[in-house]
This record gives C-alpha cells, sequence and structure tokens, in this order.
C-alpha cells in the first residue's frame, strides 16, 4: 500500500561543527539552534590538542543535556595514530554517528565498522547502533561515492568535503562553488539512490550570510538534505534554504490526503493533479510537509 514502510523523519537540515577542544562552544552549542550539531576530533583541533579534546567531548557526551539534537562526533582519519583510540573513547556513549573523515574507498568504511562493531560487543550495544557518515574529500572517494555509500549497512550518509576536495583537485574555492558542481551532484544522487543522507559542505565566509543562502538553495535543489555550518550565524540562513515553496507545500498536502483516503479504501493506486502517486511520492510529500512545519525553527 502507499503508506507502507513510508515515516515523516524528522528532517535534519543543518550540522553545526563545534571544536572539541573548545569548552564554551561546546557547553552552549545546544542552544544555537541547529538540528545536529558535529564535535569535531580532526581538523578543528591542533595535534598537541588531540587528547585533550577527546577527553573534553567524552566529558561533554556524558554530562551535557543536549536535548533533541542529532549528535555526531567527527574522529581522526583511519590514516591516523588517534583512529582507534577517538572510537574507543566516543562509542560507548552511543553518539548518533560518527563522521569518519577522508573516506577514498570501501575499506575505509569497512575498518570503521569493523571497530565500532566490536565496541558495541564489549559493551552490551546492540550491533549497529552507531551509524557512520561517511566524508569524501577527495576525487578518489567523490567518484566511489555509491560504493563507499553502500559498503555496509552502518553508513546512514554522505557527505561532502569541499575544502579538501578543491585542494586534492588543485583547484580554487570561489563564492559561486560552481567548481563543485559536478562532485555536489555525484555525492547527492549517489546517497539518494542508497536511501541516505546528504550532507553539504560548510560556506566559509562566515559574514557572507546572502552567499551562504543562495549556496544552500542550490545544493536543496541537487537533492542535498542538509548543510554544514561552521558559525551559529549560519544556521538560521540554511534553514530559510530549506523552506519549500507554498505551492510545493499544497501539492504534498493533496497527495497525502489522496494516498490516506485510498489507504481507508484499500486502494493501491491513486493520481493528484492527474499524476500518478507510489510511496516514494508519498514519501517526498510527507519530507515536504516535515520542513514546512519546521519553518520558524
Amino acid at each position: 500500500m502507499l503508506f507502507r514502510g513510508v515515516a515523516a523523519v524528522r528532517p535534519v537540515r543543518s550540522m553545526l561543527y563545534v571544536p572539541g577542544n573548545s569548552p564554551g562552544m561546546l557547553q552552549h552549542c545546544p542552544r544555537f539552534g541547529a538540528d545536529s550539531v558535529l564535535l569535531d576530533l580532526e581538523d578543528s583541533v591542533a595535534l598537541s590538542e588531540k587528547d585533550a579534546a577527546r577527553d573534553l567531548v567524552v566529558e561533554m557526551l556524558k554530562g551535557l543535556d543536549f536535548g533533541s539534537l542529532v549528535v555526531t562526533v567527527r574522529v581522526n582519519g583511519a590514516d591516523s595514530c588517534f583512529f582507534e583510540e577517538d572510537l574507543r573513547a566516543v562509542v560507548p556513549l552511543k553518539p548518533h554517528a560518527v563522521r569518519v573523515p577522508k573516506c577514498s574507498s570501501p575499506e575505509d568504511v569497512l575498518l570503521a565498522d569493523r571497530l565500532i562493531g566490536a565496541i558495541e560487543e564489549e559493551h552490551g550495544i546492540e550491533v549497529g547502533t552507531v551509524k557512520i557518515h561517511a566524508m569524501l574529500e577527495t576525487a578518489e572517494g567523490v567518484v566511489r561515492a555509491r560504493e563507499i555509500g553502500g559498503s555496509c549497512g552502518r553508513v546512514s550518509a554522505l557527505t561532502l568535503g569541499g575544502q579538501d576536495l578543491t585542494a586534492d583537485m588543485g583547484v580554487s574555492k570561489t563564492r559561486e562553488g560552481w567548481e563543485l558542481f559536478v562532485a555536489r551532484s555525484q555525492v547527492a544522487l549517489a546517497a539518494r539512490s542508497l536511501g541516505l543522507e546528504a550532507f553539504d559542505t560548510v560556506y566559509a565566509d562566515v559574514e557572507d550570510h546572502q552567499g551562504l543562502y543562495e549556496e544552500a538553495r542550490r545544493v536543496v535543489g541537487l537533492g542535498f538534505t542538509g548543510k554544514a555550518a561552521i558559525h551559529p550565524s549560519q544556521i538560521e540562513w540554511i534553514h530559510r534554504a530549506f523552506v519549500p515553496e507554498e505551492e510545493e507545500v499544497s501539492r504534498a498536502r493533496r497527495i497525502v490526503e489522496a494516498a490516506r483516503l485510498a489507504e481507508a479504501e484499500g486502494r493501491g493506486v491513486v493520481s493528484v493533479d492527474g499524476r500518478m502517486v507510489d510511496a516514494p511520492v508519498v514519501r517526498r510529500a510527507l519530507h515536504t510537509l516535515s520542513l514546512w512545519e519546521m519553518r520558524e525553527v
């Protein structure tokens, strides 16, 4: 039937990076209004502060009330000496996900999956509880996005790392972001084809809110489900970009109403505005209505 396997899921439009070595930012991050926070142990933390940052993030995961926030921890890369220690510290505290940076092949994800699974077993946590966000920051990673995303069932999102990707490609990052157009399209297509979330890279100029809004609107049009932020002031502009048009909302309501009526009458086929409606269309309509309901948040 039209609603079988279909459920409204609260969208994650914004993901705020929070440096793992900043007690103030960590303490206050639940108040900034993002849908999700990413506690960062990688790029924002100097080598000399890695251990202290890990301890601080563990302390926050244990004691801070994150409310309904989706909490993700970005660990150091699989090629670093901090990778396994980061996982052993944070996985027992059951964040929603661990973001694995610089994933260039399925093997990077599978290594994380094995380690996380072993740690879950050691601590009596159901295997598969802590998800993986695979971060694609190299040309190879983007080209292999679908392989990486489909490498194990623990992966729940593909995320694009634009700063490292442009460096890997030897191109400059511009305000318009056209140098990332193909990469963004590939990541969004791969994620959506696998039923995963797709998170876009950060907008580096924290004072250019109009530029951020325009970029966020473009990635919404490409199929991204959320966008990363590096400053609390960016959250509002990202949320604005995800507000659907009223015409789209009106059509979504008609689709859901027609589908519910068809379900009640035992009909498996329904059309709205002359177009056939199936489960994916209903799922999209529910997502649109969820975004509309969150427009003031």
